[in-house]
């Protein structure tokens, strides 16, 4: 037993004083078709918004064989640049008459795979994905099932349709700047090495330091993963082997951008800090940090908006072309 009251479609008919199939007809925008008198159209559209009324959902999508809903998995939804992108994404949906579901992968596999096996059973009409493999297989597995559009990253040597920003040359425009200020040592903490974003980071950060014609030290390049405490750890490993900052640090991703602020205030270290802190993914609270921070920006209106057109492309039996998304950079320091 509940004790909540839910009206149906004849409670409203009752109300009104009209039949069952005239109040869904009315509500479900065919009075016209059916040359429903005009009086009666209002009294019932007036009984249903006296009562909040609005007509089932389940029904009519059921009659099209379509859910009436998108899923969007992300590998962290505390991560910056994946809450921009749902944020922008769930009223584009909205207004193209789709629900956004909204589920966290934790940047595991077997997560993912029981998160798309949720949405799949939840019957999505389509699916945006933020991958944390490069397993091709498995992805073109579920491109079978249901539009597929891979967002922010990419599958290595996989034909699924993706929508990306422009990281590598961004990176390079970065890191090639702050070489030309006579920086020679810009440590690279990075995410998991085989993951599309990581390769075209770090080939940005690479071609910065060939193009210069300097030397890279190796040793300055960490990459782990994409959670903060990572570039915490990365920044103390760093710290240790230098035994001191670096000239500038270049982090892969915002969140690791924390865990490196995170251990510089921890110790106090605020005052010694590289010259130039660089970063992937923007926040308007780095405004307000004591250090000049140089980012590159992604488009996450642009990154939501071309996922969606690719969905509704697919939906409607059309084929789609991969996009690379220009991003920007916020120069807060420029000499």
């Amino acid at each position: 037993m509940t004790a909540f009251q839910r009206l149906t479609m004849a409670d409203i008919a009752q109300l009104a004083g009209v039949s069952k199939t005239t109040a869904s007809m009315v509500l479900n925008g065919q009075a016209e078709q059916y040359r429903i008198a005009a009086s009666t159209v209002a009294r019932v559209r007036q009984v249903a918004a006296e009562h909040h009324f609005q007509p089932s959902a389940s029904a009519r999508l059921l009659r099209s064989r379509r859910s009436g809903t998108l899923g969007l998995v992300v590998p962290e939804l505390t991560n910056f640049a994946h809450a921009l992108l749902a944020q922008a994404l769930e009223p584009l949906c909205r207004d193209a008459g789709f629900q956004l579901f909204v589920v966290s992968s934790n940047d595991q596999a077997d997560m993912e795979t029981k998160a798309v096996e949720q949405l799949l059973a939840r019957q999505v009409d389509g699916l945006m994905l933020v991958p944390c493999t490069n397993n091709a297989k498995l992805y073109a597995k579920w491109a079978k099932r249901l539009p597929l559009v891979l967002v922010d990253r990419r599958v290595i040597d996989s034909n699924l349709p993706f929508v990306v920003s422009n990281a590598e040359e961004q990176v390079f425009t970065l890191i090639e700047h702050t070489l030309a200020q006579g920086v020679t040592e810009i440590a690279y903490f990075g995410g998991q090495m085989l993951l599309s974003p990581s390769i075209d980071r770090l080939a940005g950060y690479q071609r910065a330091w060939q193009t210069r014609q300097l030397a890279l030290n190796p040793a300055l390049i960490w990459q782990r993963d994409y959670q903060n405490q990572s570039g915490y750890a990365m920044m103390s490993e760093c710290y240790t082997l230098l035994g001191r900052y670096p000239e500038a640090i270049f982090t892969a991703s915002i969140s690791l951008l924390e865990g490196v602020l995170a251990f510089m205030n921890e110790h106090n270290h605020f005052n010694s800090a590289p010259q130039h802190l660089l970063s992937f993914d923007d926040h308007r609270l780095l405004d307000c940090m004591p250090l000049p921070i140089n980012t590159v920006v992604q488009d996450s209106a642009q990154l939501a908006a071309q996922s969606l057109q690719r969905i509704l492309a697919l939906l409607a039996g059309e084929t789609v072309e991969s996009s690379w998304v220009a991003a920007h950079i916020n120069w807060r320091q420029k000499v």
